[in-house]
């Protein structure tokens, strides 16, 4: 399992790119530091505003800080990227969250 440590090393060596940023944002999520995992899921989207994935996640680690707009808005980002590029799966998950997001609000 590739922890964040040894993918802040690549980073630290001038490797950056949407790929490692993604990794590092989904490694800091696993590892329950959402604040850490925003920042480098918003860098990841800054390389590729399309993947999708990265939007899940993002809304996730917003969700994690109690940030529930953030989430809001990450999650339906992420719904128009993922039914522009077919991506079934991320997109249904993001309905999802987005559904529990609202019946926790009521």
């Amino acid at each position: 399992m590739t922890t964040p440590s040894s993918l802040e090393k690549l980073l630290a060596k001038g490797v950056d790119n949407a790929l490692l940023r993604f990794g590092l944002g989904k490694g800091y999520l696993d590892a329950g530091e959402p604040a850490l995992a925003a920042e480098h899921l918003q860098k990841c989207l800054g390389f590729d505003p399309n993947y999708s994935a990265a939007w899940k996640l993002l809304g996730q680690a917003c969700l994690r800080q109690g940030m529930l707009e953030e989430a809001r808005l990450a999650w339906h980002n992420g719904l128009e990227v993922a039914r522009k590029r077919g991506d079934k799966q991320t997109e249904k998950e993001m309905l999802v969250f987005l559904r529990r997001l609202e019946k926790a609000e009521k």
